[in-house]
C-alpha cells in the first residue's frame, strides 16, 4: 500500500509500519557505509534506536539488512535484494508524487448543490461542476480543484457524447496563451474570465492547431476532479 502526505511525502505501508523518507535515508547510509554503527552517526542518529526501527521494518517488510558480526574487519552490514526491491519501490513513488506536485492546479470557490455518493455538484464561477467531495455537505462553500494533466482539449466543433455527461465536466473556451516547453505544452484557456490550464503534448497541440483566441472545448472526469471544504 501506498501513501501521500503533504507535498513531497510519501509512505509505503504494510499493517501498521510506514516506509517513509527518514527510512530511505537510514538504508541508504547503510549501503554507503557498510554498517549500521557507521550509517547512524553519519545521520545524527543512535545506533540502538537504528536498531530498533531495522527490526521493526523487517516485522512488516521482511529482511532488510544482513548483519555479520566479528572478524578480523569487526563485522558489517549490508543491504538485502529485499531492501533493494523496498527502496526501488519507495524512489517510484517518490518521483510519481514529486511530478504531481509540479502539475498546476484549477481552483474554483463554489457552493454545493448535490451529493450523490462519493460524487459533489458544485455551482461555480463557469457553471456546474462535479468532482469526488471530502464529506461534503449540500449548500456548503467548497473548492474544486482540477490538475493540468487531467484536462483533455478538443475541437469546439466536436460533439459531445451523450453518454459521458454524468461522467465528464465539460466547458466552452478561449485559448488565451500557449507556453511551449521542451517535452510539454502548457495552454492557458479563458472560461467566462476564469484561466484554466492544460497540458497537452506537440503532436496535441499541432493536431488541434491551437493558436491564441481559437474556441476549444474543455472536459475531464468527474473522479479527476477534487472538491474539498474550504477551511475557516
Amino acid at each position: 500500500m501506498t501513501k501521500l502526505g503533504g507535498y513531497g511525502e510519501a509512505a509505503l505501508v504494510e499493517g501498521s509500519v510506514e516506509f517513509d523518507a527518514r527510512d530511505a535515508a537510514l538504508l541508504r547510509a547503510i549501503d554507503r557505509t557498510g554498517s549500521v554503527a557507521q550509517a547512524s552517526s553519519e545521520l545524527g542518529r543512535s545506533r540502538a534506536r537504528a536498531l530498533n526501527r531495522i527490526e521493526a521494518l523487517e516485522a512488516a517488510f521482511g529482511s532488510l539488512v544482513e548483519r555479520r558480526r566479528g572478524g578480523s574487519d569487526g563485522g558489517g552490514s549490508r543491504l538485502t535484494e529485499d531492501a533493494t526491491v523496498l527502496l526501488n519501490r519507495y524512489e517510484r513513488l517518490q518521483v510519481a508524487l514529486d511530478a504531481t506536485a509540479q502539475v498546476p492546479e484549477t481552483v474554483l470557490g463554489g457552493t454545493v448543490t448535490a451529493v450523490d455518493g462519493a460524487l459533489a455538484s458544485v455551482e461555480t464561477a463557469v457553471g456546474p461542476i462535479r468532482g469526488l467531495h471530502d464529506g461534503v455537505e449540500q449548500g456548503q462553500q467548497v473548492q474544486v480543484r482540477i490538475g493540468a494533466d487531467a484536462i483533455t482539449v478538443l475541437d469546439e466543433a466536436v460533439e459531445q457524447d451523450p453518454d459521458s455527461t454524468s461522467a465528464r465536466n465539460r466547458l466552452s473556451a478561449t485559448v488565451s496563451g500557449i507556453e511551449r516547453g521542451a517535452a510539454v505544452v502548457t495552454i492557458d484557456i479563458d472560461v467566462a474570465g476564469t484561466t484554466f490550464q492544460a497540458l497537452l503534448t506537440a503532436d496535441s497541440e499541432n493536431r488541434l492547431e491551437l493558436r491564441e483566441d481559437c474556441e476549444v472545448t474543455l472536459t475531464w472526469k468527474a473522479t479527476a476532479t477534487r472538491v474539498v471544504r474550504e477551511r475557516q
